[in-house]
């Protein structure tokens, strides 16, 4: 087991230093990278929102392990585009409303923690899945300004769109109305599903042909979650989970739809529901040595508090966060980041599919 958690952390370690040739850096080498999401994917966009006060990822000890700062990333480390855009070789992408000039030929990352598709929920913040759409409307404009209007297209049409949005959506829904009827439920998956769809549309007639998703997870398997279900000694709470594999299911329904109506328009999914579950149920089999508990956090599996921003905040946090597969109680270890990049990367169709996203880049 040692030996297995300390090839993890030497496998990403190695997988850090790369060489990237300097005719690669060209755009016209290699497809940009854009990132649409939720904490999952954010790079710290949240700590730039006028009149938003610091929040936990802003504080020790998010960052801890590559970084050794935090970041605004919500983990120990690096968090999943960060890892597709090293294995692209690209440079890793900051966010969108970091200040400072931006070089938008590589990408961006407009993801921001508690995002929501229904924007409406929340709509002041985190920024929603809407309003990172009008971030990406002003890198058109920008592109546009400086390759002309058919190249800027040709350039969107290269591109990678990765997204990872919903949970959230999921998450209000099982915590404001644990009592939802079924009915209901397929509704909301509905509108959820709609406004999702209505994006990558807009997104298609920009020139976005080639989109890359990370489903919606276990939602009732996080440290969060899992006091729920106390009486039932810990088990994952069913009900966020119904919600999930709902929506994964019609997500898979609608880009198959949208495929076959939109000339060129290529997709991939990668089942991240399934692949995060099995680490959980069964940490010893990829490094980990513990699957349900946070690394950071107080109370029963650390299920909340990691982090302070007022001096007084207290928690526990382990030695190696790379034993675990959680660091905080809904978000992963720079170590399951890794693991669970390289499947959306490289997977099989049975995983990351029809195509992954490593296809995706090499269609140009």
């Amino acid at each position: 087991m040692e030996n297995l958690s300390f090839h993890v952390c030497v496998s990403i370690l190695l997988a850090s230093i790369v060489i990237v040739p300097t005719e690669s850096l060209r755009p016209q080498n290699r497809p940009a990278l854009f990132v649409f999401g939720d904490s999952l994917f954010d790079s710290g966009n949240n700590q730039y929102i006028n009149g938003i006060k610091p929040t936990a990822p802003d504080y020790y000890p998010y960052g801890e392990t590559f970084f050794k700062h935090p970041t605004g990333r919500v983990s120990d480390g690096r968090v999943v585009p960060d890892f597709i855009a090293l294995f692209a070789k690209l440079p890793m992408l900051g966010p969108y409303l970091e200040p400072g000039e931006h070089n938008f030929t590589d990408g961006i990352n407009f993801a921001s923690a508690g995002s929501t598709v229904l924007g409406d929920l929340q709509p002041a913040m985190p920024i929603n899945l809407h309003e990172q759409l009008n971030y990406f409307k002003n890198v058109e404009k920008w592109l546009k300004q400086k390759l002309g209007d058919v190249e800027a297209k040709k350039f969107l049409m290269r591109a990678v769109y990765l997204f990872s949005m919903g949970g959230n959506d999921y998450f209000r829904l099982y915590s404001m109305n644990p009592n939802a009827t079924l009915s209901y439920q397929r509704h909301y998956s509905q509108m959820v599903i709609g406004n999702l769809t209505q994006v990558l549309e807009e997104i298609y007639a920009m020139g976005g042909r080639k989109i890359a998703f990370q489903n919606v997870g276990p939602l009732g398997c996080t440290p969060g979650a899992k006091p729920q279900n106390a009486n039932l000694g810990g088990s994952c709470a069913e009900f966020p989970m119904a919600l999930a594999r709902r929506h994964n299911r019609m997500l898979l329904v609608v880009l198959k739809k949208l495929e076959s109506q939109l000339p060129g328009f290529k997709y991939s999914i990668f089942d991240y529901y399934n692949a995060l579950h099995d680490r959980i149920i069964n940490p010893s089999k990829y490094g980990f040595k513990e699957g349900e508990a946070a690394c950071c956090g107080i109370g029963t599996y650390r299920s909340s508090g990691c982090g302070g921003n007022n001096g007084t905040t207290k928690y526990e946090l382990c030695s190696n966060p790379f034993e675990y597969v959680w660091f905080d109680s809904a978000h992963t270890t720079e170590g399951a980041n890794w693991q669970l990049a390289k499947l959306l990367w490289g997977g099989s169709p049975k995983v990351t599919g029809p195509y992954n996203v490593k296809q995706l880049f090499e269609f140009l």
